[in-house]
C-alpha cells in the first residue's frame, strides 16, 4: 500500500531501531545534509544524506540512508558510507584531526583549493568548502540510485528542512516534516510541502554533533 499512513509507519518502524537521520550524532561533525523524494503512482522513495566529518573513519563520510517501498536492494535505513576525500594522508598525515597546510583537498580526482591556516579543525575545513562544491561531495546519480529504480521519477529535493532533535519524545508520525514528506509521497504533489517550522540541519544548529 502506498498511503500517507503506511509510509508513516515504516517511518516509525525504522525510528524505533535508530534507523532514521541523526544529525547530533555523536561519531561525526555534520556537514551539510540533503533529502530527496521519488515516487509514481505505486512506488516511494526517499534517499537521505548527512555528509559530515568521521574522525573514527578518517575521512568526510557521505552517511546514506533509503526508505520506500520498491528498494532494489536492502532494508529500509542505513545504507551506504561514501568516503570522499582522496588525500587524507597529505591533509592530515599525522592523524591529527587538524588540516596540515599547503594542500588541497581532493574529491574524485578533483583539488579543492583550502582558504585556511594550518592547524584548522578538519571538520571546519571540510565546513568551509561544502557551499561551493556539495554537488561534488554529496551523492552523484549512480550513488544515488543505487537501492532505487533507476525509471523512479523525482518529485521533491530538500537541501534544508526541520529535523527533530531525536524521536524518543516523537515519533516521525507526530512530526510536521514527515508528515508533509508523506502527504507528498502518497499524493506526487510536491506543493503539499509546506512547512511552517523553521529549517535546522545547518551543522550550526548541532553544536555537540561529533564530539562523543
Amino acid at each position: 500500500m502506498m498511503t500517507t499512513s503506511s509510509i508513516l509507519g515504516q517511518f516509525d518502524l525504522c525510528a524505533d531501531k535508530a534507523e532514521l537521520p541523526d544529525l547530533d550524532n555523536g561519531y561525526y561533525y555534520p556537514v551539510d545534509a540533503r533529502m530527496r523524494l521519488f515516487g509514481d503512482n505505486t512506488r516511494w522513495a526517499v534517499v537521505v544524506e548527512l555528509l559530515g566529518y568521521a574522525p573514527r573513519s578518517g575521512n568526510l563520510i557521505d552517511v546514506m540512508q533509503w526508505f520506500g517501498n520498491c528498494l532494489t536492494r536492502g532494508d529500509p535505513g542505513f545504507g551506504d558510507f561514501l568516503a570522499r576525500v582522496d588525500n587524507m594522508e597529505e591533509i592530515d598525515p599525522d592523524g591529527a584531526e587538524v588540516y596540515a597546510g599547503g594542500a588541497p583537498v581532493v574529491v574524485r580526482g578533483t583539488a579543492l583549493p583550502v582558504d585556511t591556516h594550518a592547524g584548522t579543525p578538519l571538520q571546519n575545513v571540510f565546513r568551509q568548502l561544502a557551499p561551493a562544491s556539495r554537488e561534488l561531495l554529496l551523492a552523484d546519480e549512480t550513488e544515488l540510485r543505487a537501492r532505487i529504480p533507476s525509471d523512479l521519477p523525482e518529485l521533491l529535493r530538500l537541501d534544508e528542512w526541520n529535523q527533530p532533535d531525536d524521536f524518543w519524545d516523537a515519533m516521525p508520525s507526530g512530526h510536521e516534516t514527515f508528515q508533509m514528506i508523506a502527504e507528498v509521497l502518497a499524493s506526487g504533489d510536491p506543493a503539499l510541502y509546506r512547512p511552517t517550522l523553521a529549517a535546522n540541519t545547518h551543522w550550526s544548529h548541532w553544536p555537540d554533533a561529533g564530539t562523543l
